[in-house]
């Protein structure tokens, strides 16, 4: 018999992989190399053009699993992957450049473990996976919205840079928390429905 955490990746009794958005999505882990050699090679105009695009994958991959009836539960865990493994090499990549983004990029890795552990107990205990909240989209938004900015605009005043990189911290701390408070009432709630389940 399966497990209910197996189950949380099914739709239908089926496991969806190869979805139109779940393509989108692996493609934009595909950019991710092509966009740090190109950083790396001081080719920033193409490195943005990039980080445009795999942010309107981003965008179309979504209109697409709604408006189609796409979305699936492998889909709603590949999604944020995909997002934040290119907003850490982003991040990283800047940080030649700019000292401040030690800043997000730590606080980018502690918060995607702790929130992927919160998660998958979450996960674990209901069954179900997710989706982003709007504090998440809002946090990707200003991220994306401060990392173009610092790639095309070398010489950006540091008060004007270190405004941006604060921004974006405090977008990511709520965040982080707000997601923390979701995941670990999801998970205590449906520990709670199982012992009356059990007293029942």
């Amino acid at each position: 018999m399966e497990s209910k955490f197996s189950d949380s990746f099914r739709d239908d009794g089926k496991i969806k992989v190869f979805t139109i958005p779940n393509i989108l999505s692996m493609f934009r882990i595909c950019l991710i190399p092509l966009f740090i050699w190109l950083y790396v090679n001081k080719n920033d105009r193409e490195a943005f053009f990039i980080l445009i695009l795999s942010g309107m994958t981003d965008v179309v991959d979504g209109f697409i699993a709604r408006r189609f009836g796409m979305i699936s539960a492998v889909g709603k865990a590949l999604d944020p992957i995909s997002d934040k493994l290119t907003q850490v090499a982003v991040l990283y990549c800047l940080l030649n450049r700019f000292e401040a983004m030690w800043i997000p990029f730590v606080l980018m890795i502690f918060k995607e473990v702790f929130s992927a552990f919160a998660a998958f107990l979450a996960i674990k205990k209901t069954g179900e996976v997710h989706g982003a909240d709007w504090h998440g989209k809002l946090t990707t938004i200003s991220l994306y919205g401060m990392m173009g900015l610092h790639i095309v605009w070398q010489n950006i005043p540091p008060v004007l840079s270190n405004v941006l990189v604060g921004i974006c911290v405090v977008f990511m701390l709520i965040s982080l928390v707000m997601y923390s408070i979701r995941n670990f009432s999801m998970a205590k709630n449906a520990k709670v429905i199982e012992k009356e389940k059990e007293i029942a």
